[in-house]
């Protein structure tokens, strides 16, 4: 692989990571790095995601819309009624060890946020392994972000992405965008309008137990 692809993976692990800060509750620590990783972002839609968030992204509104019984679950669990939730939390807690990641949300591990930021790890792992010619540690990498993505992500992508097309909130209709676009995901399903949101709520405080 040449050089040039592994500065394109750089940039896609950029991008997942400031697609899972998009999604993640927003804290002064939190704009700032949105602030810095927008500038970088290959991909227009999360640069205009980053740079709306910095004037919208408010943690009442975060938790209005992504809280307990909010309009637009940000769990995978939510969107496969299918599946044990019990079997899914312990699939992807088997992948976050496998691979040493750590997210902030540790024991949330659907959320949305955490698999993107997942995504983006696999991906900066994948472009350390090739520049120290690791091939095999790189295809590993490589293949278990391909498969998580298809997996996990996209069955989250297509109806939150769609879910937030109808929020009014400019940063959320972005983010929504950049995980469709970022996912691979299937065609969306028919458009459902949001309640109306209103800002200014102070009730909640960021932390993971906003995500139970």
């Amino acid at each position: 692989m040449t050089v040039s692809s592994e500065k394109k993976l750089f940039g896609t692990a950029t991008d997942w990571r400031l697609l899972g800060l998009l999604f993640e509750c927003p804290s002064a620590a939190t704009l700032a790095e949105l602030k810095s990783l927008g500038s970088e972002a290959t991909n227009k839609t999360l640069q205009q995601a980053a740079a709306y968030a910095q004037t919208e992204a408010d943690e009442g509104l975060y938790h209005l819309v992504f809280g307990p019984g909010g309009p637009a679950p940000p769990r995978e669990v939510s969107y496969r009624n299918w599946v044990q939730p019990g079997y899914l939390l312990s699939e992807l807690s088997s992948y976050y060890r496998a691979f040493e990641y750590r997210p902030r949300y540790s024991d949330v591990p659907d959320h949305i946020a955490v698999e993107a930021g997942f995504v983006g790890y696999l991906r900066l792992k994948e472009a350390f392994a090739l520049l120290s010619d690791e091939k095999e540690n790189a295809e590993i990498a490589g293949e278990a972000a391909d498969r998580f993505t298809k997996e996990h992500v996209a069955e989250i992508a297509s109806p939150l992405s769609k879910l937030l097309a109808g929020s009014g909130v400019k940063y959320m209709m972005l983010a929504g965008e950049a995980l469709y676009e970022l996912s691979g995901a299937a065609d969306l399903p028919e458009r459902k309008e949001m309640p109306v949101i209103e800002t200014g709520c102070e009730e909640f405080s960021c932390g993971s137990e906003a995500f139970v």
